[in-house]
């Protein structure tokens, strides 16, 4: 049974960092395409980043410069480093995972696995 969990969400203050991580299982993730989105309160959900098996990764304009994307293919874990933190990135944070897709970008909300989220806060 494929399973995602999401760790390492919490409050910082803006300008702060944080690391999130998602620990897969029941299968082999190195061939799949793998991402990070994010919704906040009274929000669409929103992409973030993707990393795809080469490790090709796509970030969201929001985001550019400030988070990084990674993964750990003998840990089966992805990561989310994320810096510079502003008010607006407030929201809880889900990964995601898909073996099939070709459009490993953040603009798939179609994937086929989904964690249960982290929520992360930042105060201003």
């Amino acid at each position: 049974q494929v399973q995602l969990v999401e760790s390492g969400g919490g409050s910082v203050q803006a300008g702060g960092s944080l690391r999130l991580s998602c620990a897969a299982s029941g299968n082999t993730y190195a061939n799949y395409c793998m991402g990070w989105f994010r919704q906040a309160p009274g929000r669409e959900r929103e992409g973030v980043a993707t990393i795809e098996s080469d490790g090709t990764t796509i970030y969201a304009d929001s985001v550019k410069g400030r988070f990084s994307i990674s993964k750990d293919n003998a840990k089966n874990t992805l990561y989310l480093q994320m810096n510079s933190l502003k008010p607006e990135d407030t929201a809880m944070y889900y990964c995601a995972a898909d073996m099939w897709t070709t459009d490993c970008t953040p603009n798939n909300f179609g994937m086929d696995y989904w964690g249960k989220g982290t929520l992360v806060t930042i105060a201003s």
